[in-house]
């Protein structure tokens, strides 16, 4: 899967000078998720949001069940001011889960979103504590814009990640994803200061499976143990409130799979470097209409048993975030006609796709929105038939 303003190549400058950078923010604001503010986040929508619109997930915090994702579009200016205004009127709607990552849009998308929750919570719309930010680690992200070719991307490598130490070329694979330790602080400090604010609620490691395309299990597991230990200190540290793995493939694939995840595995190494009271608490894989494998397929193997990824994480106490609810918009449109009978009452095909994955046990759905007319369209309600 290609990763927005990862590894992609424009007419941009081939360096990035510091002056095209936006400055940094002198205070972070301060506080974190809280079950009690998000419970009181629910509450004020009681009338307008069923019960079962929000639900629980991590260390009992309540999230709407759909999520806001900031992973599509242009690297520029206008798209930053959409994705803030749609935010905006998200979090004044009902919706308090937010997903984004540093590499996405060239770490604009993560921009957008914390001006949009600094703006609110200082206008008085939200509190701080009502709202789950969650962001991504492992993708090497690019700043503001593309570089122009390899040579410039090498370049930017070279100044900003491997002359001040903060990985070696041997940390990366597949050209643009790490993992390493090192890597990871700065990543989260980055994260932080591009949000603006102090904590960040749920820290995701980014498709993790991306290192089995090149190392052994044996050494990937080895770096999943020191990720995981890197971001317990930060949770120490105060600065994440819990962790998860973001994938792709590797939790929706069969074990003999080279790129295979085992949540079991994954459990296992939080337990072994934290003890039962650990801070993995969250994956997050495509779940939707046409990527049902999280549902159907025994992929994971618990106890002895093969078992879907939705039972395994039940089985596991872990929650689950479903991505890629629309296929980039492909299961916007066109849907058969059982799926209209399945979820009658909406008026679009991308409300119906979106009420299926609501439909499953996951904590949330998450839908790429930038405009108010689609929010507006995936928040109504079925009609009473």
């Amino acid at each position: 899967m290609l990763l927005a303003c990862t590894l992609q190549y424009s007419g941009a400058a081939d360096s990035l000078s510091a002056m095209a950078r936006p400055k940094v923010l002198e205070s972070l604001l301060e506080g974190h998720a809280t079950p009690e503010g998000t419970r009181r986040f629910q509450q004020r929508f009681a009338r307008t949001q069923p019960d079962h619109f929000y639900r629980p997930i991590s260390d009992g915090t309540i999230v709407s069940s759909l999520g806001l994702g900031t992973y599509l579009g242009d690297c520029d200016d206008s798209e930053d001011a959409r994705y803030t205004s749609t935010t905006r009127a998200a979090l004044e709607k009902g919706l308090n889960l937010l997903d984004t990552a540093i590499n996405y849009r060239c770490q604009r998308s993560e921009r957008a979103i914390g001006q949009a929750v600094r703006t609110s919570v200082a206008t008085g719309a939200v509190k701080r504590e009502e709202v789950v930010v969650c962001t991504k680690g492992g993708y090497i992200p690019l700043d503001r814009t593309p570089p122009a070719t390899k040579e410039g991307y090498r370049g930017f490598l070279d100044s900003e990640y491997y002359g001040p130490g903060v990985m070696k070329p041997a940390d990366v694979v597949s050209g643009g994803h790490c993992l390493a330790p090192r890597y990871l602080d700065d990543q989260v400090e980055r994260s932080r200061k591009n949000l603006g604010l102090a904590v960040i609620d749920i820290y995701y490691l980014h498709n993790p499976e991306q290192q089995l395309d090149v190392l052994p299990r044996e050494r990937f597991l080895t770096v999943m143990r020191d990720a995981f230990s890197t971001l317990e200190k930060h949770v120490s540290r105060g600065v994440i409130g819990s962790y998860g793995c973001a994938t792709w493939n590797g939790l929706r694939v069969p074990p003999e799979s080279r790129n295979y995840l085992s949540l079991e595995e994954l459990v296992a190494i939080a337990r072994e470097v934290a003890g039962e009271d650990h801070h993995f608490r969250v994956v997050q894989l495509p779940i939707n209409l046409a990527m049902t494998e999280a549902v159907r397929a025994p992929t994971q193997c618990v106890g002895g048993d093969r078992v879907p990824l939705l039972e395994a994480a039940s089985r596991l106490a872990i929650s689950v975030v479903g991505s890629a609810t629309l296929m980039q918009s492909q299961l916007s449109r066109a849907l058969p006609e059982q799926v209209h009978t399945a979820f009658p009452g909406f008026r679009t095909d991308a409300r119906r796709a979106i009420a299926f994955s609501q439909s499953l046990p996951v904590a949330a759905a998450l839908v790429g929105m930038k405009s108010l007319s689609h929010l507006e369209e995936n928040l109504a309600p079925p009609s009473i038939i």
